[in-house]
């Protein structure tokens, strides 16, 4: 299940797990979780749009280094 969250409803800090930075507060991004969980926050994963969107061309385990340009700006 993925959700489009926009920029005033993104009120925490989280990690990316596509490029390991951090989403800041008012960042529009992306919250996807497995289809058959009932909603379970732990599974919840929070992405910049640009990295979800990109996900599947980046070979897993892949980090980005802390120079590198930042997605969803």
């Amino acid at each position: 299940m993925v959700r489009s969250i926009f920029g005033a409803a993104a009120v925490k800090t989280y990690l990316c797990p596509g490029c390991v930075q951090d989403i800041r507060p008012g960042v529009a991004h992306v919250v996807a979780w497995p289809a058959d969980d009932w909603g379970d926050m732990a599974d919840r994963r929070h992405w910049h749009t640009g990295c979800w969107r990109g996900r599947d061309r980046r070979a897993p385990g892949v980090e980005r280094s802390r120079n590198a340009p930042r997605y969803g700006r």
